[in-house]
């Protein structure tokens, strides 16, 4: 009986450590990995309200976000879940400041007084595009459903066996 008790706590701790092993694994992998398409990452998000001019060119406004351009360059575009949901939502890639460096993303709000009130928050990010090439995007749950429909639409195969060959008589041939 004792023998199997201290089997039984003996395994019990080689499984929590094992458990505690593989979240920090997970959890520095996913520190460490490139953003491409797909992928969901953890970053920290501001907000700023200030400005006239993004690095793209563009005015700043709602939905507009800047990044650090090594990591998600400009023209990216990312879902943002930040835990509450009037901040959610999709955002470009449009800004970049000297502030906003690796996993940080600086959101564009026009009140500068909910920017504020933003503060510093850890987000999740979802890349669905990476910089300006569409090619470079997730495909998402509308595309694979499109091609679910097409695949269903698409005519089944024909049977592989040979059709017979009737004997054709020849127009100019006479007739008996």
């Amino acid at each position: 009986m004792c023998l199997a008790v201290f089997s039984f706590v003996l395994l019990y701790e080689a499984t929590v450590a094992d458990s505690r092993f593989a979240a920090r694994t997970a959890e520095l992998l996913e520190s460490t990995t490139r953003p491409m398409p797909g992928a969901r990452l953890r970053f920290s998000a501001t907000a700023y309200c200030k400005g006239t001019v993004t690095a793209s060119g563009v005015p700043p406004r709602t939905g507009v976000a800047a990044a650090d351009p090594d990591l998600l360059p400009v023209g990216s575009v990312i879902q943002v879940d930040t835990g509450e949901s009037r901040y959610n939502g999709v955002y470009t890639i449009m800004d970049t400041g000297p502030a906003v460096q690796g996993r940080a993303i600086d959101v564009y709000m026009w009140s500068c007084h909910e920017a504020l009130d933003f503060g510093r928050r850890p987000i999740r990010v979802v890349v669905l595009r990476l910089g300006w090439n569409p090619r470079a995007s997730h495909p998402d749950a509308a595309d694979s459903l499109f091609r679910q429909r097409e695949r269903a639409l698409e005519q089944p195969p024909l049977p592989s066996t040979p059709i017979p060959v009737v004997p054709t008589i020849p127009f100019d041939a006479p007739l008996k």
